[in-house]
């Protein structure tokens, strides 16, 4: 106990071992508490599956009822001497069980879509990617630059700053409409919509992490007489970049979120597309299997970058927490 009390203390410096165990342990809990829900019978199965319809008529093998439906009719063929029904506890359809979903993530890749003209799932994916790549990159080539600017020079920052503010807290999908209109009804609004939701965010957050460098640095420099364009290439930007870096993963993350919402304005397609259909068939592990696809896209992209940010900034303890 003493040596789990010590993982847990304030400011704990986790070793590589710690950090592995308890990384693991963070899927592991949810997936425990997926399997209790969806295996033990009297933690929470508020339907009965149909295994035998006995004397009701209406029932028909696997069908879905509820425990006081189902209670209700084993009552009314007792009173009537009829053949009584025959079932065992069970989950709504909207939550299917985790060996479910895993052969769901198998037979979502290989099995034909339900319509011929609908996309495989492979193909929205690369579809969905193609639209969360084009719309950070724009969002970057202006965001960034502008929050430099604006936390290198106060008078850029207080003349852009309290718009972007301003503009920020207007929701992204509110544009949806005026996008459709000025740029159709394909990609571009979506790129669109992922711009406006990460663009505005990018500016203040950069900023903000410029005005985090040290006076002093930049005092110096000056003093060498290093000014204008220079100063921000040659000694803003080389000291900013592992926070800047971290930035921008951050923000992608958040590109991620809008995604979905992204993807129903105009013409419905990629990931989201799939997870409509699969949903109106309900093939609610298909659409699990879709929404965790998207998880683990997201979050192995964020971990490939966070080693690839300790190759480039060995110098940056901050990184070892990436």
């Amino acid at each position: 106990m003493g040596t789990i009390a010590k993982w847990f203390a304030a400011r704990a410096r986790l070793g590589a071992q710690q950090r592995t165990i308890l990384g693991l342990g963070s899927f592991l809990l949810p997936l425990l508490v997926w399997c209790m829900v969806s295996y033990v019978p009297f933690v929470w199965h508020p339907k009965v599956v149909v295994e035998s319809p006995g004397g009701v008529d209406y029932f028909q093998v696997g069908m879905l009822v509820d425990k006081a439906v189902f209670k209700d009719e084993v009552a009314n063929m007792r009173a009537a001497n009829l053949l009584l029904p025959q079932g065992k506890p069970a989950n709504p359809i909207y939550l299917p069980a985790p060996h479910e979903v895993a052969r769901a993530f198998y037979t979502a890749f290989t099995a034909k879509p339900e319509q011929k003209d609908l996309p495989w799932l492979h193909q929205s994916l690369w579809h969905s990617i193609q639209v969360i790549f084009w719309g950070f990159v724009i969002s970057s080539v202006f965001g960034v630059p502008l929050g430099i600017l604006s936390g290198t020079y106060a008078a850029l920052g207080r003349l852009n700053e309290p718009f972007v503010e301003f503009f920020r807290y207007l929701p992204a999908p509110a544009f949806g409409a005026l996008a459709v209109a000025i740029l159709g009804i394909y990609d571009g609004p979506k790129i669109a919509i992922i711009v406006i939701g990460t663009f505005f965010q990018q500016v203040l957050i950069i900023a903000n992490t410029t005005r985090k460098l040290d006076a002093t640095i930049l005092e110096a420099a000056m003093t060498l007489g290093t000014r204008g364009l220079k100063l921000l290439t040659r000694v803003v930007v080389p000291a900013i970049l592992p926070d800047l870096y971290r930035d921008q993963r951050i923000l992608l993350g958040w590109a991620w979120t809008y995604l979905i919402v992204a993807e129903l304005i105009g013409t419905s397609t990629g990931i989201t597309w799939f997870i409509t259909q699969q949903a109106r068939y309900q093939h609610f592990d298909n659409v699990y299997a879709a929404i965790m696809i998207i998880g683990i896209i997201g979050f192995g992209s964020d971990l490939l970058l966070g080693r690839l940010g300790r190759r480039l900034f060995p110098w940056d303890r901050s990184q070892d927490h990436g």
